[in-house]
């Protein structure tokens, strides 16, 4: 179950059920991944693709960025693969954890923020990106998986080294540490934990495509 070829599993919007103002569900929630893609087809996406450009640009503008990026954005399984969107229904890891610094002053913050967790040869990044709100951070960083044994359980110690992580961004980096909703977002330690992707052409990644 454990991997380092940095595959995710793939899903189309929405994220969570869409109702209307009855609250009646207009379309579900998508739980079944589209496809299985690679860390490198995740950056072509990100830098190049026309359709989540424009997707982007759509959520940014919108009065509600929460419920836009919610139905518009397609998002990603950093942890690994799934057949279903459910903790039970892993299929491997990718290799790979998510990190995200959220609802910081400005872009030009968050542009240094990117910078920063890419240069950190302790966190050795894959993949630095601005996320869909424009004033946030997603990294996907490595986490020593070949270092576990037949007993430990595979995602309880993702989980754990997840945490680690983010405390370790947390101390480093995070330049709002008082202010519970901003900062690094200590919550992404689940397996199934999801990551929206948006357009970020200066996205900062070694991986070659």
């Amino acid at each position: 179950m454990i991997a380092t070829d940095y595959l995710f599993s793939y899903f189309q919007p929405p994220i969570a059920p869409v109702k209307d103002g009855q609250g009646r569900t207009l379309t579900p929630a998508n739980l079944k991944p589209q496809a299985s893609v690679s860390l490198a087809q995740v950056c072509q996406l990100i830098t190049r693709n026309e359709q989540l450009r424009r997707l982007t640009l759509q959520v940014r503008q919108s009065s509600d960025l929460s419920l836009a990026k919610r139905t518009l954005l397609p998002f990603i399984t950093p942890f690994g693969t799934f057949s279903h969107r459910r903790c039970d229904t892993l299929l491997a890891f990718s290799g790979l954890l998510p990190i995200d610094v959220d609802k910081l002053e400005s872009e030009d913050e968050a542009e240094h923020v990117k910078q920063a967790l890419f240069g950190d040869p302790y966190l050795d990044a894959r993949l630095v990106f601005t996320s869909p709100s424009g004033k946030g951070v997603k990294a996907f960083i490595p986490w020593p998986s070949a270092s576990l044994t037949e007993k430990d359980n595979p995602a309880n110690a993702a989980s754990l080294f997840a945490a680690q992580a983010m405390e370790y961004v947390r101390r480093m980096y995070d330049t709002h540490p008082d202010e519970r909703l901003r900062g690094v977002d200590v919550s992404g330690k689940d397996v199934v934990r999801a990551c929206f992707l948006c357009h970020d052409p200066e996205a900062l990644s070694g991986i070659r495509y």
